[in-house]
């Protein structure tokens, strides 16, 4: 058996419906009974709510959430996954997540197109890092600043261009990214999304299954049932010359055309004046365009 075999009979990569139930049991672990009513002690085998506790909580069948669990009922109401994320304490990110593994989809797996109008656009943000990435994560296109803040994204022997490989398999990543675990921890809750959104997306879950194999750290993030949609705020990067730079960010998603899947655009800035845009000015001074 491969990796990507082992992957999908562990946690359902490749059918929604043993996704869902991985997806709730990860979610049940971590919440704490004391915090929603019930008494905890020291007696519990279980960590996080028990089935019949959360089933409580969700208003429905015992019975019915153990075959959602396993796998064994399918496209549950819109009543009951709400009730169930509400139970679960679920964000706007893993509401979302919970109602497409619901719906079990099979999306044919998207390619990723890079126009030339958007090429044109990140290199005229040439004062604000910006790349591009796909649903896996790959950088599909950058302007030359954030090539050199990412690591050097323009030269594939200095790193490889997966972010989620660059994290969990090359050293390098931690002295780019000095909040490695919160980074570590983005990277696995969008890989989440999209095998979610793509169970039929062989490359998705190749990508997932070496990340396993090779990464404790990714496997633990990955078993806790971690969700994140890209938003917005503030970054902390280190480069050699312009040392620690604590940026803002933002993401610009660009729609999909039919067949393709939309972009992320990751867009960087500093406040004007600050010592974080003197570096920036400096950084790119000698860069070419």
């Amino acid at each position: 058996m491969d990796g990507v075999d082992q992957m999908k009979n562990s946690d359902g990569i490749g059918d929604t419906r043993r996704a869902l139930g991985g997806f709730l049991r990860a979610r049940r672990g971590r919440v704490a009974p004391e915090h929603v009513g019930i008494a905890g002690g020291r007696r519990r085998r279980v960590r996080g709510l028990r089935r019949e506790e959360l089933a409580q909580l969700a208003g429905i069948s015992v019975d019915y959430y153990v075959r959602l669990e396993q796998g064994r009922a399918t496209q549950p109401s819109a009543e009951v996954l709400d009730a169930l994320a509400g139970a679960l304490g679920l964000d706007v990110a893993e509401r979302g997540h919970l109602a497409t593994l619901a719906a079990a989809r099979r999306d044919p797996a998207p390619t990723a197109r890079v126009s030339p109008l958007l090429r044109r656009i990140l290199d005229s943000m040439a004062d604000f890092p910006a790349f591009a990435t796909d649903h896996r994560l790959d950088v599909v296109a950058w302007n030359s600043l954030g090539a050199e803040l990412m690591g050097g994204l323009a030269e594939p022997r200095r790193r490889d261009r997966n972010n989620a490989r660059f994290l969990f398999l090359d050293p390098a990543s931690r002295e780019v990214f000095p909040d490695w675990g919160d980074r570590a921890a983005e990277a696995v809750g969008q890989l989440r999304v999209a095998a979610g959104r793509y169970p039929e997306d062989a490359e998705l879950a190749a990508l997932i299954a070496e990340l396993a194999a090779h990464s404790a750290e990714f496997r633990r993030i990955w078993d806790s049932g971690e969700v994140v949609m890209c938003a917005a705020g503030r970054k902390r990067l280190r480069h050699p010359e312009a040392r620690l730079l604590t940026l803002d960010f933002e993401t610009l998603h660009v729609p999909a055309a039919p067949g393709e899947t939309g972009l992320v655009v990751h867009v960087f800035s500093a406040r004007e004046g600050s010592a974080e845009a003197t570096a920036l000015a400096g950084l790119a001074q000698p860069l070419p365009g």
